[in-house]
């Protein structure tokens, strides 16, 4: 399916690995112009490489998000260059396991900064353009707003928010056809994730860890891919999509949705 994003300027945080680079790589091959708003780490260079297999047409931010105050200025930066901006996903964040009985406030601000104003302000500042372009916000989330995790208080606090902001967000855009949606990842594979079990132990160790995991996901016993949650994300920027407003959506395995239980 043609979903019409060819030549669409989207802006995609986090762009670098994990759920962003499938969702910029699937936004690739729909004919998109990426534009990825990355901190500088150890995978810029083999990033461009990958992309550059396919296109040239992408730009790259380096910045970390924290420095919320330089996000307006790259808004306009792109907005120079392309003449439009067609789309936001704001994806970048991390899950930090700020728990409840050690986390000092200031660290639960700090977390929330983290996970939670980068969305506002990217769409703050580029809410004129994606009125002028009649554009989509696609806002990544997390099953902890919904499902909570027992040791992540910061983060899914900062997650809720986000689904929240996307109703809102698709109210008060309504009247300018720009609409608003949130895709709510449940367990996906990741190199962060692949990391993270990584600390069970041994292969055998991380095998029957993963085991756990993967038998409460109804559908295929099987971690959500990046492939996955891109394919959604590129649909809901796209026209294909155009009466879907003010949605969550789970593209999980029926993680949230039905009984974990199912044998």
């Amino acid at each position: 399916m043609d979903l019409h994003l060819q030549g669409k300027v989207i802006i995609v945080t986090g762009g670098f690995k994990g759920i962003g680079k499938g969702i910029v790589m699937e936004l690739v091959h729909e004919g998109a112009i990426p534009v990825i708003l990355n901190r500088d780490d150890d995978k810029t260079e083999e990033f461009k490489a990958e992309i550059e297999q396919y296109t040239k047409d992408y730009s790259v931010y380096l910045l970390d998000l924290n420095d919320t105050d330089k996000i307006a200025p790259i808004v306009e930066d792109v907005y120079a260059k392309y003449g439009h901006i067609d789309g936001i996903v704001n994806n970048a964040g991390r899950n930090d396991n700020k728990d409840l009985e050690s986390t000092s406030w200031r660290e639960f601000e700090e977390s929330i900064h983290g996970n939670l104003t980068h969305y506002y302000e990217l769409v703050h500042a580029a809410v004129g353009y994606l009125k002028e372009s009649k554009g989509s916000v696609v806002n990544i989330s997390s099953k902890t707003a919904l499902t909570g995790q027992g040791k992540t208080s910061a983060y899914a606090a900062a997650k809720g928010a986000i689904l929240g902001l996307t109703r809102e967000w698709a109210a008060a855009l309504a009247p300018d056809e720009v609409r608003v949606n949130a895709i709510v990842v449940a367990e996906c594979w990741t190199p962060l994730y692949a990391n993270w079990i990584k600390t069970f132990g041994d292969e055998d160790a991380q095998k029957a860890r993963l085991s756990v995991i993967t038998d409460k996901i109804p559908l295929g016993h099987r971690m959500t891919t990046t492939e996955e949650i891109g394919a959604a994300a590129a649909f809901l920027l796209s026209d294909r999509s155009s009466h879907t407003t003010g949605q969550w959506i789970f593209p999980d395995g029926g993680y949230v949705h039905l009984d974990r239980a199912l044998s």
